[in-house]
C-alpha cells in the first residue's frame, strides 16, 4: 500500500444520531476504505451528532460546533459529502453543511485563492427512492461554487427499487456496480488530490 500522504474527511448527513446504524455511514466508510488503498487516511464525522447552527457564517456563535468541523474540512485533502435521499432531495443535514460552506466564499489566502482551492470533493448517496443523480448534481454544484474540485466519476450511489423500501445497511453484500463505482471514485479522487497538492491553482486575479 502507498504511504499515507493524503487525508480525507467524510461528512455523513444521516438524520439518525449515533449510535443508531446508518446506511449513509456504511457507504461513506466503504468509500474511505477504497481511498485507503490509494494512500489516503480517512476519518468520518456524523454531522447530526453535533450542534451545527443554521446560517452562512463560519461561526454562528452560541455553542455552534461547525467551526471545529470546518477546521477538519480545511485540513483534509478530500471531502466526502454523504447523504441519504429524502423526498427526492439531500437530507436537511446535508443542506445545512452546504449552507455553512458558503462562508468559504469570503475566506482567501494571501494570493486571493479560496481556502478550498486545491481540495477535492466527492459525493455519496443512498436511498429508498429515486433522485440520486439530481442530488449528486446539486451537491457538485454547491461544492464547486465554494471552491472544491470535482474528479471524474466523483459520485457514487445506491437506490433500492422504487416503492420497495430497503436499507443499504441491510444488504448482505455490496452490489457489483456500487463497488466498481466506489473504486473509480476513490482512484480518481486520490489522483486529483495528489496532483493539486503538488501543483496548486494559480493566484486569483
Amino acid at each position: 500500500m502507498a504511504e499515507h500522504t493524503l487525508t480525507a474527511l467524510a461528512l455523513t448527513c444521516s438524520l439518525k444520531p449515533s449510535p443508531a446504524p446508518s446506511s449513509t455511514d456504511k457507504m461513506a466508510r466503504q468509500v474511505l476504505d477504497e481511498l485507503a488503498t490509494h494512500g489516503v487516511r480517512g476519518d468520518l464525522v456524523r454531522v447530526v451528532d453535533h450542534d451545527v447552527r443554521p446560517g452562512v457564517e463560519k461561526d454562528m456563535g452560541g455553542g455552534d460546533e461547525w467551526p471545529a468541523i470546518r477546521d477538519r474540512v480545511l485540513a483534509a485533502d478530500i471531502l466526502l459529502l454523504a447523504t441519504p435521499t429524502w423526498v427526492g432531495h439531500p437530507s436537511s443535514v446535508a443542506q445545512r453543511v452546504m449552507e455553512r460552506l458558503d462562508a468559504e466564499l469570503s475566506e482567501t489566502d494571501d494570493e486571493g485563492r479560496l481556502l478550498t482551492w486545491g481540495k477535492v470533493a466527492v459525493v455519496a448517496v443512498v436511498g429508498n427512492e429515486d433522485g440520486a443523480h439530481k442530488i449528486i448534481a446539486d451537491c457538485f454544484q454547491a461544492l464547486n461554487d465554494v471552491g472544491f474540485t470535482i474528479p471524474a466519476n466523483g459520485g457514487t450511489y445506491w437506490n433500492n427499487e422504487a416503492m420497495n423500501p430497503k436499507d443499504y445497511l441491510d444488504l448482505e453484500q455490496t452490489p457489483d456496480a456500487v463497488a466498481s463505482t466506489n473504486k473509480k471514485l476513490a482512484a480518481n479522487a486520490a489522483h486529483l488530490a495528489r496532483l493539486l497538492k503538488q501543483d496548486q491553482y494559480p493566484p486569483a486575479g
